[in-house]
């Protein structure tokens, strides 16, 4: 097999044993037995067991449409489309989980096991999004465009549903009558309009 077809093989049978066993559990003998190959081969290409799973991380980003996704992100916060920024949050979580779920597995396994390559990683990755959805909202708050609630409440709000949603459908086998379009439409408006209407004021309690 010519080497760049083993490497991608290889790192294919890394993603799988470490989403379903973490970095701790996986071993490189397993990886190797699921590629049909020795160990040696798979040190050849990597070598530690760190650097196969550096490489498993960033290989999992490359195929990813994350650039595309970005590119639409921003698209969406240069025309003050609130509801647009919102709803592209949540289309790519769900996305996400509908591409590859064993990467968002390997996510939380990272978390769990405290592994700090695997959380360095997720980190680099999401602090740069984050600080960009947090100036926009900002910004949009001091417009007078939205309302000033906490800024990091409101990305987490729109990324929490999503991701709950994401992990009941894909990880925990819960079925769902809405499709992706229709759950998005509805988180999207859960955030910006609330699920009180104006003429209703909230009884103390009743939260």
């Amino acid at each position: 097999m010519p080497a760049p077809d083993r490497r991608r093989q290889l790192l294919e049978a890394a993603l799988e044993a470490f989403s379903r066993k973490g970095f701790e559990g996986a071993t490189t003998k397993e990886i190797a037995e699921a590629a049909g190959v020795t160990e040696g081969v798979v040190f050849r290409h990597f070598p530690s067991k760190q650097a196969l799973y550096a490489a498993v991380l960033e290989h999992q980003d490359e195929s990813r449409d994350m650039q595309e996704w970005l590119e639409r992100l921003q698209f969406h916060m240069d025309r003050n489309d609130d509801a647009g920024v919102l709803g592209t949050i949540a289309a790519g979580i769900l996305t996400s989980y509908r591409a590859d779920v064993r990467f968002e597995r390997l996510m939380l396994f990272a978390a769990l096991e405290g592994h700090e390559q695997g959380l360095a990683h997720h980190r680099r990755f999401a602090l740069p999004i984050f600080e960009r959805l947090q100036e926009y909202f900002t910004r949009r708050q001091q417009d007078g465009a939205l309302r000033g609630n906490n800024a990091v409440a409101i990305i987490t709000a729109i990324s929490g549903m999503s991701q709950y949603y994401a992990m009941m459908t894909q990880m925990f086998g819960y079925g769902s009558s809405l499709g992706d379009d229709e759950i998005v439409e509805a988180f999207t408006a859960i955030v910006l309009n609330g699920i009180v209407p104006c003429s209703v004021t909230p009884e103390k309690g009743n939260s």
